[in-house]
């Protein structure tokens, strides 16, 4: 009779080497204990004396088990991941609003999940409820999305923060985003600052491209300058802006071009300034750009474009600060916050040249 290898106590499953992994009751058959000790001290449970924790950490390293997250899951009713929803993952913005969400969540020991709302254009109602069925312990809306139809029923049975956007107003919902009108007027008044009078508008879409609109034509108008605003509707992308600033800009315009642009934010800003390139253009000596959300492709030095910082890293951190706290009181009243913008100057905006003219 053929003896087997196998030393007392250890099953193949807990061999090395073995197809099906280590269990908490190999784990306790190792350590000489039960398996309630073992959850103890998978817990941190302070009842646990030190030569019998030690004992099963020993176990747990030799064997290599790790614990069932999901099973862990269904014992304390979460899931210690919150749900976060994009919407143009291809967007550098998101990647600081990100940055500062994550820096806080993940020292509270919560976990991220991310879906991109680009690739559903029904997202506010599909990718939410999927969240909801993944028994997520909270949701972040991050950016302005297509469709906000099924936020509100989500909003209502689960933690709920929305981030780098003013909408939709929910009951249960906060909300953290930039001061979008005023960061428009600061890029606004620095170009006429400058002695610019024909000033055009890259716009953007939803109601923060509604905002930045309403900042530049304020300025404008505070300045006597409304007839000679000008308004290019975009949607947000490198190609957007490029094919706006084309209409602006092209000589088959007739009349005079705008000497400067403020561009709704820095991918539309980019494509504004491949157009004036290719039109003939220097910038800023003929045209003078400023972008929005100062995305680390305004810092890169052959682009080196002037933008309204809208401190997305913060708008990240205070909606993970609003989301933990929305999960300890769910019933407080909803609460907006807006970040307050700053204008970096780089090297894409220089006085006009008839400005500059004898």
């Amino acid at each position: 009779m053929e003896r087997s290898n196998e030393s007392p106590g250890e099953s193949l499953a807990e061999r090395p080497g073995a197809d099906r992994p280590p269990t908490i009751r190999g784990v306790a058959e190792r350590a000489g204990v039960s398996k309630s000790l073992v959850s103890l001290v998978l817990q941190g449970s302070p009842r646990v004396s030190d030569a019998r924790r030690q004992a099963v950490l020993a176990a747990i390293d030799e064997l290599g088990y790790r614990p069932n997250a999901a099973a862990r899951s269904l014992v304390a009713r979460r899931t210690h991941t919150v749900g976060v929803l994009l919407n143009d993952m291809r967007n550098p913005w998101f990647v600081d609003v990100l940055d500062g969400l994550n820096s806080l969540l993940h020292a509270h020991g919560l976990r991220m999940l991310m879906a991109d709302g680009r690739l559903d254009r029904r997202t506010g109602q599909e990718f939410a409820r999927t969240f909801q069925e993944l028994r997520v312990d909270g949701l972040v809306v991050v950016g302005t999305l297509p469709d906000t139809t099924g936020l509100a029923e989500v909003a209502e049975r689960l933690p709920t923060v929305i981030a780098g956007n003013h909408e939709p107003r929910l009951p249960r919902a906060d909300i953290v985003a930039n001061d979008d009108e005023r960061g428009a007027r600061l890029a606004t008044e620095h170009l006429i600052g400058l002695g610019h009078r024909r000033i055009a508008h890259l716009a953007g879409q939803g109601l923060v491209g509604e905002l930045r609109r309403r900042g530049f034509e304020a300025a404008m108008r505070d300045h006597g300058l409304t007839a000679q605003a000008q308004v290019a509707s975009g949607d947000g992308t490198e190609e957007g802006g490029y094919r706006a600033a084309v209409r602006l800009l092209s000589p088959a315009r007739g009349g005079r071009r705008p000497t400067a642009v403020f561009a709704f934010n820095d991918l539309s800003g980019i494509g504004a300034l491949s157009a004036a390139g290719e039109l003939g253009l220097d910038v800023p000596a003929d045209l003078s750009l400023v972008g929005y959300d100062n995305t680390y492709l305004s810092r890169i030095r052959h682009l080196w474009l002037n933008s309204v910082n809208n401190a997305s890293h913060e708008v990240g951190r205070r909606a993970a600060r609003c989301l933990l706290d929305r999960m300890a009181h769910p019933d407080a009243p909803a609460d907006h916050q807006l970040v307050t913008p700053e204008l970096e100057i780089r090297g894409s905006t220089a006085p006009p040249r008839e400005a500059a003219a004898p």
